[in-house]
């Protein structure tokens, strides 16, 4: 483990604590105690649009700028929540920033495209690559800029290491102030290290991770990151997990994930995003179905943001539009 005094000091880039809101009506609906469901309102960040890469940004941006970078790289997919507000940092600091995503150029600037547009970002389209094969492009497009004399931050996928994850144990310890009696934390496991840090500051029997399909390996990805910045093993039998609201692959929208955002959006007035945190409140119901979430503990639903990207899924706004027309009345 980094010692601290090693550890660079985070920038501010949000605003905190984030709220704690009681969701009752959502409670009802789900069979749960009027005061057992909690949201905590980690889309109202601030900076970009808000959502949880801020917290992580916070930690990596105070690094990059300790080290005198002049350009943020990173990566992600076309509607990447993590790419849009890594653009907004970027001009929040006075940094060029430059996302490397996968896929081609061409298709309509919706959603989060727009918005890294709006910001100022560039765009480097990778083609048809993923993991490993985006990173090695990040890691080319940084080589060139270096040859050119600026200085590079690669910032990780999705925000997420060691280092990242402190914004995310951060975040537990906040939550502990608003609500020590939590029971279980709900929250979508992307690339990880939002679930790592909460791991580190919750333990893992108090956070419940429904896995989105970003990662091949989740369970070895949280323990990996909440591990190196404990400096204590975690076991990959210690997390909670849910693997059940993947469906088809990342981004492919599930009836289950639909039903969950509307069932959210009529009775709390919150909006989910199809990818994320759609898939997270599919889980939360699942966990109750199934008995692993008890109906008179607290458990408190951590929403991570990505409104955006919802206006960039093709799919989703079909399906709402769809049932817009169900619902049209003439009088």
């Amino acid at each position: 483990m980094t010692s601290a005094s090693d550890v660079p000091r985070p920038v501010s880039l949000g605003t905190w604590p984030t709220p704690l809101e009681p969701i009752p009506r959502l409670a009802q609906a789900l069979g749960l105690g009027a005061d057992a469901l909690w949201i905590k309102r980690d889309d109202l960040t601030g900076t970009g649009g808000g959502g949880n890469k801020i917290r992580k940004l916070e930690w990596l941006c105070g690094a990059a700028l300790a080290e005198g970078a002049t350009h943020l790289v990173t990566t992600g997919a076309p509607q990447s929540n993590h790419a849009r507000l890594t653009a907004a940092t970027g001009a929040r600091l006075g940094l060029e920033t430059v996302l490397v995503l996968a896929g081609s150029p061409g298709g309509p600037a919706q959603g989060n495209l727009t918005l890294d547009a709006l910001l100022g970002a560039t765009v480097v389209w990778a083609g048809d690559v993923h993991g490993q094969a985006l990173t090695a492009a990040a890691e080319e497009v940084a080589a060139r800029l270096r040859a050119d004399g600026a200085v590079p931050a690669l910032i990780p996928f999705g925000g997420s290491s060691a280092l990242g994850a402190r914004g995310y144990a951060a975040c537990g310890r906040e939550l502990l102030t608003q609500a020590p009696d939590v029971d279980t934390v709900v929250v979508a496991l992307g690339s990880g290290g939002t679930m790592a840090g909460l791991v580190d500051a919750l333990g893992p029997e108090r956070v419940l991770g429904v896995h989105c399909g970003a990662v091949p390996d989740p369970a070895t990805t949280v323990s990996a990151f909440a591990s190196a910045l404990s400096g204590t093993p975690h076991a990959l039998s210690s997390l909670r997990l849910r693997l059940d609201q993947v469906g088809e692959g990342y981004g492919v929208l599930t009836g289950r994930v639909m039903a969950a955002m509307n069932l959210t959006a009529r009775t709390e007035g919150i909006v989910l995003d199809p990818v994320y945190t759609g898939r997270a409140m599919a889980g939360l119901i699942a966990a109750v179905e199934d008995g692993d979430i008890a109906p008179d503990r607290r458990t408190v639903f951590l929403h991570t943001g990505g409104l955006p990207g919802l206006f960039g899924h093709t799919a989703a706004v079909a399906a709402a539009a769809a049932d817009l027309g169900t619902r049209s009345r003439t009088f």
